[in-house]
């Protein structure tokens, strides 16, 4: 049987039919739509993490800096923080936290990254799976496969929902990628695909209705920090679901909620930097000081 999807509901009934994770699931299904093998999926899945960690590397660095000069450093601060104080949200969420805002920074000052779903929300499954390696010490393998997870849920977003801030403001980006980075968080902890549709319904049922309002209209403020907060948002998820804590709303009514949250959404609130942050005081001298009167 294809998969459609269209339905989170029907990739965790496919894999409970099969007792198989669902990365297994979307895996052999990809390497039968695209007439290739699972193993040229996974070395395909083994080149996207390597430019993961490669930007995660690049946006640490203390003097990496955005034309634009709103973005860089700041993961820098963070990562000094975390090595040498007593961050308040641990270890573990430091260094998530950081990665999250390394490879955003990466991506404001023209380096390379995954965008994942989206170059705006380009931290945040990084920051899951990048974690997830360092501090738990999770193989490569299962690293890519937990992104094959995040890749065959965020599938069903596009499908159902959005990705795009354009079409439905920033829960279609980071909220998207914190639902991914949930459902990649709950199987690399060894969660069922059951907890995976919860934490993802809890990770974007917290950020429904937010908003796309690029200061400029560049993807550096406040996106970079959205991304820092997204992986908070999709860890928090995660534990949630992993406790056994459930979403009351099923994950795929939270995606037809979220479509229709993001197509009620006004223009000057999907990405057109007509509205919010982008239109504060301090937003319109900056866009003046950067773009000319």
């Amino acid at each position: 049987m294809q998969i459609t999807y269209e339905s989170i509901q029907e990739l965790i009934n496919l894999a409970n039919e099969q007792h198989i994770r669902l990365s297994d699931l979307i895996l052999s299904d990809q390497a039968s739509s695209m007439e290739t093998s699972p193993d040229e999926i996974l070395k395909r899945m083994d080149a996207q993490l390597t430019v993961m960690e490669e930007s995660a590397a690049e946006g640490r660095k203390k003097d990496i800096r955005s034309s634009s000069t709103l973005a860089g450093g700041n993961a820098y601060l963070m990562d000094t923080y975390a090595k040498c104080g007593s961050p308040l949200s641990g270890d573990f969420c430091a260094y998530a936290i950081t990665t999250a805002i390394a490879v955003a920074e990466c991506n404001a000052a023209m380096g390379r990254i995954v965008a994942a779903p989206t170059a705006g929300s380009c931290g945040i499954l990084p920051a899951a799976v990048l974690t997830m390696i360092e501090k738990r010490g999770i193989s490569r393998q299962d690293a890519c496969m937990a992104l094959i997870t995040a890749g065959g849920v965020g599938m069903v977003i596009a499908n159902v929902a959005s990705i795009a801030g354009a079409t439905g403001g920033c829960q279609a980006e980071c909220g998207s990628a914190s639902a991914m980075a949930a459902a990649a968080l709950v199987e690399l902890s060894g969660g069922t695909p059951e907890m995976a549709g919860h934490a993802m319904a809890i990770s974007i049922k917290n950020q429904l209705g937010l908003v796309c309002d690029p200061v400029a209209g560049l993807v550096e403020v406040p996106c970079i920090k959205r991304n820092a907060g997204s992986i908070m948002c999709a860890i928090t998820a995660a534990d949630l679901a992993l406790s056994g804590v459930k979403s009351v709303i099923p994950v795929d009514e939270v995606l037809q909620a979220m479509n229709e949250v993001g197509s009620t959404l006004p223009c000057a609130l999907r990405e057109t930097a007509q509205g919010g942050l982008a239109t504060t005081p301090t937003g319109l001298k900056l866009a003046e000081a950067i773009l000319g009167a």
